[in-house]
């Protein structure tokens, strides 16, 4: 036999003759104290560690990118924010340097979330928890430009800032108004050669896409030539409810008037435009509890972050239309339409179980109280096993005095019994049966005496 096949059988043998001792309730009280202890310790420790595990704070992932690096900085005052307060649902942020790079790396599974726009990458398995913010499309022209229109581009060249991230965008304006035609050329530019392009006329226009907040209308403001007597042009894009309705990730918006500058005001009235949201999405297999965890945060955490980061102003809830181009996930849908549950009304069903299980516990609790303290029936010990024996005591007795001896025994017994009855240590059942073979003692030790005097007597 193999050494570790023996050792196999040795600990099936010692396993099954701890269950058989266990069963027959014959080990001694302290080692049955010292088993029922254990296994208590290891129940509660095992409770304990499940209750730290519903409790603990859910972390998610969340990718991030932008070109100045502002989607990472508000992601993680956000992130730090929500720790602070020891909400359920915890951020780590993961900076993947661009918006292309972070909706990647959200479809290739790596994160949780991802802050996304709408028109860029593969958005299949996302779906929304909150919109962010919208990015304005906005194509300047620099002060003097004749260019006052779409048909004023023919010909001319557009500098496009983040050009990898807006091609969608550019197709859609160029399919719209065929610019392709019109030889309409649109070029990569960086926010730092802008400048330099547009005053050298290697572009003649323009082509933005950003929140509307002062930080990033200061940043435009810092990409365009200045002129005292003349103001920089914005191009309306006037078809933008038909490009709207063909592309359905964006949407039309009039940007209204002096938004760029108030005197002179820029533009001098509303002015038609695209608008794409900007919105934290959530992989559509996170459960709804932590999404929707998630969504209360995201709308409450920020307003203590907005006189820092003005931007955060503008989160709000997403569409929850059937339709809509990025379906809210329902986590999510759960929280803005305020149909959260209740405590109750969430944990009804396990608090019906968790008493149903508390009533089990309490009787396995007493059992193993029962098993622990009642004496053990070994053979030597038992009562009935030493009533038994005293039987074949009663059928060799010779004289009265070893019957004197029996009946001594039994009352011994007896008094025993009485006493373990009176300190709850065993129970009536074992008393009537102790009560039955006493009295089948007492016939015996009847007829023993009844043959015992019916012996001839010895002469003298």
């Amino acid at each position: 036999m193999e050494p570790e096949q023996a050792q196999k059988i040795a600990i099936m043998a010692g396993a099954g003759a701890v269950l058989a001792a266990l069963a027959t309730g014959r080990l001694p009280r302290w080692l049955r104290i010292t088993l029922v202890s254990s296994l208590a310790a290891l129940a509660c420790a095992a409770s304990l560690l499940g209750y730290r595990y519903a409790t603990h704070p859910v972390t998610l992932t969340v990718a991030t990118g932008s070109i100045d690096g502002d989607a990472t900085r508000l992601m993680s005052a956000i992130a730090a924010e929500i720790a602070a307060k020891e909400l359920p649902v915890r951020l780590k942020v993961v900076d993947k340097g661009t918006a292309l790079d972070a909706v990647n790396a959200f479809a290739g599974g790596e994160t949780n979330l991802a802050i996304v726009r709408a028109d860029v990458g593969d958005l299949s398995a996302a779906r929304a928890v909150v919109v962010l913010t919208y990015a304005v499309v906005l194509i300047a022209v620099p002060p003097g430009s004749t260019i006052d229109g779409m048909d004023g581009l023919k010909g001319k060249t557009v500098g496009v800032i983040a050009g990898p991230v807006n091609g969608k965008l550019v197709a859609a304006i160029a399919k719209a108004y065929d610019l392709d035609r019109a030889k309409v050329t649109f070029k990569d530019a960086s926010p730092n050669d802008a400048l330099q392009a547009l005053q050298s006329k290697q572009i003649q226009a323009l082509l933005v896409t950003m929140p509307i907040s002062e930080k990033y209308l200061g940043m435009l403001r810092d990409v365009l030539p200045r002129s005292a007597k003349m103001k920089l042009g914005l191009v309306p894009i006037d078809l933008a409810g038909s490009i709207a309705a063909a592309a359905r990730t964006y949407e039309s918006y009039d940007l209204p008037k002096g938004t760029i500058r108030g005197s002179p005001a820029i533009p001098d009235d509303d002015l038609t435009t695209l608008r794409v949201p900007f919105y934290l999405v959530a992989n559509k297999k996170l459960p709804d509890s932590a999404v929707s965890a998630l969504a209360q945060a995201m709308m409450e955490v920020p307003r203590y972050l907005v006189g820092e980061y003005p931007l955060l102003a503008q989160i709000g809830a997403p569409s929850s239309d059937k339709d809509a181009y990025i379906p809210i996930h329902p986590g999510a849908a759960t929280y803005f339409s305020g149909e959260q549950q209740s405590f109750l009304d969430k944990y009804a069903d396990k608090l019906f179980y968790l008493f149903m299980l508390l009533g089990f516990f309490t009787s396995i609790l007493a059992a193993a109280w029962k098993f622990m303290m009642k004496d053990s029936d070994s053979a030597e010990g038992g009562p009935l096993t030493r009533l038994t024996s005293l039987m074949d005591q009663i059928g060799t007795a010779n004289s009265e005095a070893e019957l004197a001896n029996v009946e001594r025994n039994i009352d011994e017994i007896l008094r025993a019994q009485l006493e373990r009855y009176s300190r709850g240590e065993t129970d009536a059942a074992e008393c009537g049966a102790l009560g039955l073979a006493i009295q089948h003692l007492e016939r015996l030790i009847g007829q023993r005496r009844e043959g015992l005097d019916s012996r001839p007597r010895a002469a003298v």
